[in-house]
């Protein structure tokens, strides 16, 4: 009964997901890598963890808007993947002690809109449209 209900909302709900899931990757690129909002000391540039800010924030900011959405999600998605592998796994096997619920849920968010697009509200769809 309530798949039946969201189905005519799926495309909208799909430009929310990722809207909303975007701008919060995009938040920790702006905060590692434009000091806004303040935060706790950047990472050195040219580490590892600066260049994945630098594919938060660029592609964090393309996914919102969807412009090439499926590329920079599954860029993002590979990032978050490499996140939860390097970082939180091996401090430990469960992601609720690790901390590393966020990179996995952000990596498989990501690949599903890698594999879904933009949906509607999106640069892709209207140009599309033309």
């Amino acid at each position: 009964m309530m798949k039946h209900a969201l189905k005519p909302h799926e495309p909208l709900l799909l430009s929310i997901l990722r809207i909303v899931a975007a701008l919060v990757i995009f938040r920790y690129g702006t905060q590692k890598i434009l000091g806004f909002p303040a935060s706790e000391a950047a990472p050195p540039k040219g580490s590892l963890s600066w260049i994945a800010r630098i594919f938060e924030l660029v592609a964090g900011f393309l996914v919102p808007v969807g412009f090439q959405t499926r590329i920079a999600a599954f860029v993002l998605s590979g990032v978050m993947a490499f996140a939860y592998f390097l970082v939180h796994a091996p401090q430990g096997f469960y992601p609720a002690q690790n901390g590393g619920v966020a990179a996995i849920l952000f990596c498989l968010v990501f690949l599903h809109l890698a594999a879904a697009g933009a949906g509607p509200i999106s640069v892709d769809a209207a140009r599309r449209k033309t």
